[in-house]
């Protein structure tokens, strides 16, 4: 491990916005689990980047909408100490980030405590025998719909087609409600609602994909009732 990995990894621990149980404790004893108002002193919705990266989107949203909250989740801790650090010079109180795996998610958060979901440029996971690992499978959509409000919204960007492609007829065929979708929305003549979020704030990936001529697609989407 490199000696700025190490540093980093040692800084977050005396980071405000930084939060990094234990698997155990995650599991077992999560402190803010239903009581992330008070972690934030309001009452505002609570949004959520699943595989935050370097934390761009977290703290572009958070700037954004001052009257929200942000929560990215990331198991690398290394790389979201570039938002971490950059929210606190920015004097950002809205956004916050946890070091544990995805998977967990339904431990930190109580029922009905998410307004959104953002899912940003995660592995598309395209080998068959890695399909449980996929953010959009129906195991982590179930998991979703645990923690989201009754209306909550869920976001995929992404560079993969194929992740993209699996993702709605996923939706489609389990009767979930798909807002928006787009295959490629910097080359979309239409007018598009969420444009400002989907243009204005790109991450590292986005701009590495995006320079090496991959198309960056979205879905936004609803949840059905049970």
């Amino acid at each position: 491990m490199g000696k700025n990995k190490i540093a980093r990894f040692e800084e977050n621990k005396t980071l405000p916005n930084v939060i990094q149980p234990t698997r155990e404790q995650a599991i077992n004893s999560f402190e803010h689990k239903g009581k992330w108002a008070e972690f934030f002193g309001n009452n505002n919705p609570i949004v959520l980047e699943l595989g935050c990266g370097k934390g761009e989107y977290s703290v572009g949203l958070a700037k954004s909408f001052p009257e929200k909250n942000f929560i990215g989740i990331d198991i690398k801790g290394a790389r979201f100490w570039f938002g971490a650090k950059e929210a606190i010079q920015e004097g950002l109180n809205n956004v916050a980030f946890v070091r544990t795996q995805i998977e967990l998610i339904d431990h930190l958060f109580a029922e009905n405590e998410v307004s959104e979901i953002w899912i940003t440029f995660p592995d598309p996971q395209i080998k068959y025998r890695r399909t449980k690992h996929r953010l959009t499978n129906p195991e982590f959509l179930a998991m979703y719909k645990k923690i989201l409000k009754k209306d909550g919204i869920i976001h995929l960007k992404t560079d993969s087609e194929f992740l993209h492609g699996y993702t709605l007829g996923l939706l489609q065929g389990l009767g979930h409600q798909i807002l928006t979708a787009h295959h490629d929305i910097y080359g979309a003549a239409e007018y598009m609602p969420d444009t400002p979020l989907l243009k204005d704030i790109r991450t590292y990936y986005e701009e590495l994909f995006s320079s090496k001529g991959k198309t960056i697609t979205y879905i936004k989407f609803k949840l059905k009732d049970e």
